[in-house]
């Protein structure tokens, strides 16, 4: 298993930036989309032994079929203090254009609910939670934050990646939805709607 991982971390290396190969292939790091209208329309093809790896160090989350990395997506990972836990998860419960409620942290003191869509609402257009009900993977409105150590725990990635991920996820989740369903989801941005997956995705999450 650990060669396995350690030939995931090269191919993901010679996907990144700068390298010839993702001069190539842009859309390995979601670069050639420009909107969430645009992410949501984005095909779906169906990968066999789907699962999704996140390396805490890399600040990558990569997308895995059948052992290798298919996919590649910058995140943002929990800050000193509020690490986000190394583990092995299951997503089976989403939420599109959710609705945000403070916790009952100190850091969270002066915040306030905010509703869907609302300007101060830090979880962009869906979350997609890994170990409820206070950790997941969620859009963000702070791009600039992605490739650090800045999040309470959870995982941010850019809207538009996280918008095509969620997409992916409810497919190989077995959660069908027809294309128009999804458009009327991003189109009604202030209008929470909650998914269950019929088929856990599997999740890990390494140091």
């Amino acid at each position: 298993m650990q060669r396995k991982w350690f030939a995931l971390a090269a191919l993901a290396a010679a996907l990144a930036p700068g390298t010839a190969r993702a001069q190539a292939a842009p859309r390995d790091t979601g670069l050639i989309l420009s909107s969430v209208e645009a992410a949501v329309n984005v095909p779906v093809t169906r990968m066999k032994n789907f699962s999704l790896t996140v390396d805490l160090s890399d600040r990558k989350l990569y997308l895995i079929s059948d052992g290798d990395v298919v996919r590649t997506f910058p995140v943002s990972v929990g800050q000193e203090g509020y690490s986000t836990p190394a583990g092995t998860y299951r997503i089976s419960h989403m939420i599109w254009n959710p609705s945000w409620r403070p916790p009952p942290s100190a850091w969270a003191r002066d915040h306030h609910f905010e509703p869907p869509n609302s300007r101060g609402n830090p979880m962009g257009r869906v979350k997609m939670f890994f170990r409820e009900p206070d950790l997941y993977i969620h859009g963000t409105q702070l791009p600039s934050s992605l490739g650090n150590a800045r999040s309470h725990g959870c995982i941010r990635m850019r809207n538009i990646d996280a918008v095509e991920l969620a997409k992916i996820v409810m497919v190989h989740g077995g959660a069908v939805r027809d294309q128009e369903w999804y458009d009327d989801t991003i189109d009604k941005a202030d209008t929470s709607r909650e998914v269950r997956l019929p088929r856990p995705v599997l999740l890990r999450v390494r140091n």
